[in-house]
């Protein structure tokens, strides 16, 4: 009987163990583009962070920060879902982003939990105010070694009804030809994208199907629903690539399984350099 009971005991243990490591286990997954990379921006690092959903990796948040730093980005982008609706804490998300402003220029967009939680408006401010660049339905220019990118931000579809629209007319301001990066929180949305063409596009939202099973991927994804077909890394299409993160917190359902937490950082590489495209 003891025997029985010492089983079950490590059983659990065991289990716990594991369910901890997959909530926590914070984990940097390298990607390289070389698609239309300019040549002025050969080896630049974009660091994503996606679906923070007040999520805390160490006090101050000093083991995201840690692994951040030791990345070297060139920038940090923040694809939506920094707070959580059902238990929005702005001390908290801010403890990240007063932090990471020092590691590299940050730039935000929207997902759907910041408007529904209902402090957006201070949220925004704070952001704004830690030194955030802020795209919600904007655009920023970046120059490097004699070239150009424009980085471009969607809020999110929620308070974006006429998403489409808006992102068409945010491009006939861009300069033809340039390299252009869509920072957004809806991976559901690609054929979106791939008809506008944009060369880069960085979404989260689907938490990577919250349980990923061998061989078949992500279990449930929001908006896109049983068996997701984005949920996690890269997809392409014509002249486009989406990089999906699986993010890095948890909203309704608290476990994840075979999706560690993820820091996504893509590397831009002239095309010329390397014998084979991502």
């Amino acid at each position: 009987m003891n025997y029985f009971k010492t089983k079950i005991a490590c059983s659990f243990i065991g289990m716990a163990g594991f369910l901890y490591w997959q909530n926590n286990g914070l984990m940097l997954t390298p990607k390289t583009l070389c698609k239309n990379v300019p040549q002025g921006f050969d080896g630049y690092k974009i660091l994503q962070v996606s679906d923070l959903q007040n999520k805390a990796f160490g006090k101050n948040q000093e083991k995201l920060l840690r692994k951040i730093t030791n990345a070297t980005p060139d920038i940090i982008v923040i694809t939506g879902d920094l707070i959580d609706r059902n238990r929005t804490n702005l001390n908290l998300a801010m403890d990240f982003v007063d932090n990471a402003v020092h590691i590299a220029p940050v730039y935000y967009v929207s997902g759907n939990h910041e408007h529904q939680s209902g402090y957006f408006d201070e949220l925004i401010e704070r952001l704004t105010n830690a030194g955030v660049t802020v795209l919600e339905n904007g655009k920023s220019i970046i120059e490097r070694n004699g070239d150009a990118i424009e980085l471009i931000g969607l809020a999110d579809k929620r308070v974006n009804p006429y998403y489409e629209q808006v992102l068409s007319t945010l491009l006939k301001g861009c300069h033809e030809g340039r390299f252009q990066i869509l920072l957004c929180h809806r991976p559901e949305l690609f054929q979106t994208y791939v008809k506008k063409g944009l060369n880069l596009v960085f979404t989260g939202h689907a938490h990577g199907g919250q349980i990923r099973l061998p061989w078949i991927g992500g279990i449930f994804a929001p908006n896109q629903g049983f068996f997701p077909t984005y949920t996690s890394g890269i997809y392409e299409k014509g002249r486009t690539t989406m990089m999906v993160s699986r993010g890095l917190g948890n909203s309704t359902f608290p476990f994840r399984i075979f999706n560690r937490p993820e820091l996504v950082q893509v590397t831009l590489v002239k095309e010329n350099k390397v014998s084979k495209n991502i």
